[in-house]
């Protein structure tokens, strides 16, 4: 059994931040945040959302620039991001019970790593595969896919947690289990997560006695 755990709003409370950094990018250019745009930046990679804004917004700054700027507004807010409750529990429990762990996560290499040094969890994963490093989204079977060759296991031997919906129908496609994570940044998916994952928590002190 290997367990593949999603970093942002799945084991940490971060989903806000990039919100926030959405609302001042956009408050900067004198743009509203809408419904449309959180859908064009919120499921995907870093340069996948710059190219969207960029194309979105009519923006004249290139996709680096944008890249660059979000960074910037990023910049010593992850040192302040707590884990998820029940999180630490969880992992400690399931190196107890010697099972394999590691990450798949859109989120930003150089403020993940941070993180998970600070956090001091980095020693339940054997990698953090990055989504953003591969050129994959993780709404693609391709991802999942890769990160079972990583680790030398089926996919049927893998179960995912994971906030996102389309991370969620990623991973199933691939032939993974998925556990869905309550995150309030998408609360408005959880009917659909609920149906099409093999689990939905709102958090991982529900699975203290479900250790696989």
């Amino acid at each position: 059994m290997m367990l593949l755990f999603d970093f942002d709003g799945t084991l940490v409370d971060s989903n806000g931040i990039w919100k926030d950094i959405d609302i001042q990018f956009l408050a900067r250019r004198g743009l509203p945040y809408t419904q449309e745009y959180y859908q064009g930046v919120a499921h995907t990679i870093l340069p996948l959302a710059a190219q969207f804004s960029k194309e979105y917004c009519g923006l004249s700054e290139s996709c680096e620039e944008i890249l660059s700027e979000w960074m910037e507004l990023a910049r010593g807010l992850y040192a302040q991001v707590p884990l998820k409750p029940g999180v630490r529990t969880y992992l400690e429990q399931c190196a107890n019970a010697g099972i394999r762990m590691a990450m798949v996560t859109s989120g930003v290499p150089e403020y993940c790593h941070s993180t998970l040094q600070h956090l001091q969890i980095s020693r339940f994963f054997e990698r953090v595969t990055f989504a953003q490093e591969l050129g994959l989204e993780k709404k693609s079977a391709d991802i999942w896919r890769t990160a079972a060759q990583i680790h030398n296991v089926l996919p049927g031997e893998c179960m995912v947690f994971d906030d996102s919906l389309p991370a969620c129908r990623g991973a199933q496609s691939a032939g993974m289990r998925v556990t869905g994570v309550y995150d309030p940044a998408f609360a408005q998916d959880e009917t659909e997560m609920r149906r099409i994952c093999d689990r939905y928590i709102y958090s991982f002190t529900e699975l203290s006695d479900h250790i696989p």
